[in-house]
């Protein structure tokens, strides 16, 4: 095994490294230190369960991704990639490890980590590698109808013409009892969301078990991003989920610019930094806004409607698109702001303020919203932790974690900001939690404006070297995007895996409706809103 430079890596990893080496000695393979807070350690399968254990127990560390990649062609073997966090310390570790095209299986660990269950069943899906010991290996990417094709293999043509589907439709699980009816909702909806279906078992009104069936409209992006050029992976990054376009084009940005050894100027992180702190106010001004509609609080949300537009004006003075769509860009941003658009967001920044204020205060003397809200839909701070809840729903659940404190990018190292957590677990704390963040986003927008660099927004990028591996993060709004790339030549990519928050989350609100009235079902979904178009990329 070869032994990294100390000084590549960060302190806080340092001791986290030389326990690994001791305890498992030749059995991690090699060392790879690829950035100072990216660590990967190349082991067998039989490594997992210790590996992970020795993290989880005295490094307090979390898995956060679990994904293949194909690398047949250059080592004969496909990768499995387990990426750990280790929020104290502020780095990753990943551990890959090889499987057999003669054997393609892998151990599962959703029994000991439930967080990791979809996760390994997509790879079973799209790679068609085995799940051993899992207590639910049906599909989950692909639905029961498709053919057996594995869409993210190297040898499965991007336009391959699929046949009729003909083989049977997912059947769901059965709950019988005595009294107990199931209500089928979806997958078609009577909004303009993507297709979603929810099964509810029901005893009279408590609902006893739901089940859920996404992935309807696979789109095949991580695929695409295998077939075009890395400049042009911007523009794909932004339409993986509409209302998080900047911060998933920003982690793409991240990811290629640390395969590149590239850092955006100073500039260009601050305005990064308001981008996404802008697309975190208008997202949980029209979640709040959203959940006061589901409880026929009409004013609220017209009140929240009209903050949102606000918002919205702004985006599209500063960046052109409303959504920020074009703003981001390699090596930073798009386009510099002068002195009358900076003088816009101050201005916007002090009206904003008492507007929310007043927002807040109509919806707290609403004592009929307040009691439909309160203790509906909780989520236990442990099945939370046990799901890998990220996010504001994590954060409403007891899970104090933020990747704009523990692993600071943009401009967030040098602002200031408290991030609110809560133990109640239920829609007025996934409320609350936005309220919080709300007035917390414009503090930190006037404090980059306020000590705003001088100098470029953005810096050219070279092409990074083929066989390059980078992790890059953002805190969406939702919760924390993860986009992690493996170069090939020519300037392109021979993966991008994209982890959306959405995928981590949809699990807890089976668990958030037990014992709620399918009534207050509308109110829970919109208090986690999920992306339908983040999970099925």
């Amino acid at each position: 095994m070869n032994t990294p430079k100390p000084d590549a890596i960060l302190p806080g990893l340092q001791p986290v490294l030389s326990d690994l080496t001791e305890r498992f000695g030749p059995r991690i393979e090699a060392v790879h230190i690829a950035r100072p807070n990216e660590v990967y350690c190349h082991a067998q399968m039989e490594l997992v369960p210790g590996f992970c254990a020795q993290l989880y127990r005295k490094w307090n560390g979390r898995l956060v991704s679990l994904f293949a990649d194909d690398a047949r062609a250059q080592e004969g073997a496909f990768h499995l990639y387990y990426v750990f966090a280790l929020d104290p310390a502020h780095g990753f570790f990943i551990l890959r490890v090889p499987v057999s095209p003669a054997q393609p299986q892998f151990t599962s660990l959703t029994n000991a980590l439930p967080a990791v269950n979809w996760q390994e069943r997509e790879i079973q899906d799209l790679f068609g590698l085995k799940l051993e010991g899992h207590p639910n290996p049906r599909r989950c990417a692909l639905h029961d109808d498709w053919p057996e094709v594995y869409p993210l293999r190297k040898d499965f043509d991007l336009r391959t013409v699929l046949p009729p589907f003909t083989g049977e439709r997912h059947k769901f699980r059965e709950v019988e009892g005595e009294g107990v009816f199931q209500v089928p909702v979806g997958p078609v909806h009577a909004g303009i969301i993507e297709p979603g279906h929810f099964l509810f078992s029901v005893a009279g009104e408590p609902v006893l078990y739901l089940q859920i069936r996404l992935f309807y409209t696979h789109k095949g992006t991580e695929k695409l991003f295998e077939n075009i050029p890395v400049t042009h992976g911007v523009r794909l990054a932004e339409s993986i989920s509409g209302d998080s376009s900047f911060a998933h084009a920003t982690a793409f940005c991240h990811a290629v610019e640390r395969a590149a050894n590239v850092e955006a100027p100073p500039r260009g992180r601050a305005l990064r930094t308001v981008c996404l702190e802008l697309e975190r106010v208008y997202n949980h001004i029209a979640d709040i806004g959203a959940i006061a509609t589901d409880v026929a609080f009409a004013v609220g949300n017209a009140h929240a409607m009209r903050l949102k537009e606000r918002v919205l004006r702004l985006n599209e003075e500063l960046t052109g698109n409303r959504l920020l769509r074009g703003m981001a860009s390699l090596g930073g941003v798009r386009c510099d702001w002068g002195a009358g658009q900076l003088e816009s967001i101050r201005r916007f920044v002090i009206e904003l303020r008492p507007e929310f204020e007043s927002l807040v205060g109509l919806i707290r003397e609403s004592s009929s919203t307040r009691d439909r809200l309160e203790a509906a839909g909780i989520l236990k701070p442990q099945t939370a932790l046990d799901l890998g809840v990220v996010g504001v729903a994590g954060r409403a659940s007891g899970i104090d974690r933020d990747l704009r404190r523990d692993f600071p990018h943009a401009a967030y190292d040098g602002v200031n900001f408290t991030v609110p957590v809560y133990r109640e677990g239920d829609v007025l704390h996934r409320m609350q939690v936005r309220i919080d963040e709300v007035p917390a986003a414009l503090s930190i927008i006037e404090q980059v404006v306020a000590t705003l660099p001088d100098g470029p927004t953005r810096v050219d990028v070279p092409n990074p070297p083929p066989n390059q591996v980078a992790l890059g993060y953002v805190e969406g709004w939702r919760g924390e995007i993860f986009h992690w790339i493996r170069t090939a030549a020519d300037g392109r990519l021979a993966r991008c895996k994209i982890k959306d928050p959405s995928l981590q989350n949809w699990p807890a609100l089976s668990e958030a409706i037990l014992g709620n009235i399918i009534p207050d079902f509308p109110v829970v979904n919109k208090s986690f809103n999920l992306s339908y178009s983040g999970t099925d990329r």
